[in-house]
């Protein structure tokens, strides 16, 4: 069954990053020269999703403005004619990047509380969760390969990588065994592990496709770590029953709720743009040398 649907979790305080996100949502910062999300939205539109639902929370309609369109600013662009051009394309290609929609979490009360907002809108299909703190850059959209897992195993889907035995204790660790190639089966997990119950290093960062019996059992999932509700925890009673699928993407992550992810980020992507690269590049170079 095709993932139609996707959802992005985007109503967190960023505290991480303050005091940059005490105005701007973190969702919002910069990588060179478009928003977090936007990047986020676009790999979710090269997979083929057509409908997008945005968790935002009291502050961030900034983000909403975003992807809507821009009467004053579209018809100052255009008076400029041709020279304005590419811009103004820029801008309106924005509006029309897919069918965006809003619900507003009133409580920040964890991950698992904030997908579970989005129960009516999906309805009961399979649909995508593409955290609002990760941006994934790759040739192949990391989305897109977990939709072609679901379509394979008909099984809920994490995206998966290794990480260090340090940051494992931040994240979740997945009990895991070879399929083939990049794709393991998972049968258990954990969310924050202590050092003791580390199952691997292989974690979820950032992309899931869930089958909609993932809010029944969020409603009767009780509160984990940080007295939230994890979708982790939620997602271990799918692995547990059904089992699950970790798809080893290929692509770049980068952390957007951590200040060292966003500065990675806009070297990274810096270096790769057509217009500036090389001369950045150099700069580069040149700065490092001098410290």
């Amino acid at each position: 069954m095709r993932i139609k649907k996707a959802i992005i979790p985007a109503a967190g305080l960023g505290t991480r990053v303050l005091p940059a996100t005490k105005a701007m949502p973190k969702e919002m910062l910069p990588i060179v020269d478009k928003p977090a999300i936007q990047y986020i939205v676009e790999e979710a539109v090269k997979s083929g999703i057509e409908d997008i639902l945005i968790i935002i929370s009291r502050g961030k309609s900034i983000v909403e403005d975003h992807f809507d369109r821009s009467p004053e600013l579209e018809a100052k662009l255009a008076a400029g004619g041709e020279s304005k051009k590419e811009f103004l394309d820029q801008v309106v290609s924005i509006s029309k990047l897919a069918n965006i929609t809003y619900i507003r979490q009133q409580e920040q009360k964890g991950l698992g509380h904030a997908v579970l907002q989005a129960k009516k809108y999906v309805g009961n299909e399979p649909f995508a969760v593409m955290y609002g703190d990760d941006v994934i850059i790759g040739e192949d959209p990391c989305i897109g390969q977990l939709c072609r897992a679901y379509d394979e195993y008909g099984k809920g889907v994490v995206g998966i990588k290794e990480v260090s035995k340090e940051a494992i204790q931040k994240y979740s660790s997945m009990k895991v065994e070879s399929l083939r190639d990049n794709l393991f089966s998972i049968s258990d997990m954990i969310e924050k592990p202590t050092p003791d119950k580390i199952f691997s290093l292989y974690s979820i960062l950032g992309r899931c496709v869930l089958p909609p019996q993932i809010f029944d059992i969020l409603e009767n999932t009780p509160l984990g770590a940080g007295n939230e509700l994890q979708l982790t925890d939620a997602m271990k009673v799918l692995a547990q029953t059904d089992g699950m699928v970790g798809v080893d993407f290929t692509g770049t992550r980068y952390d957007m709720g951590n200040k060292l992810g966003i500065l990675k980020a806009s070297v990274e992507v810096g270096l790769q743009n057509q217009d500036f690269g090389p001369e950045f590049r150099d700069y580069l170079k040149d700065i490092v040398s001098k410290f």
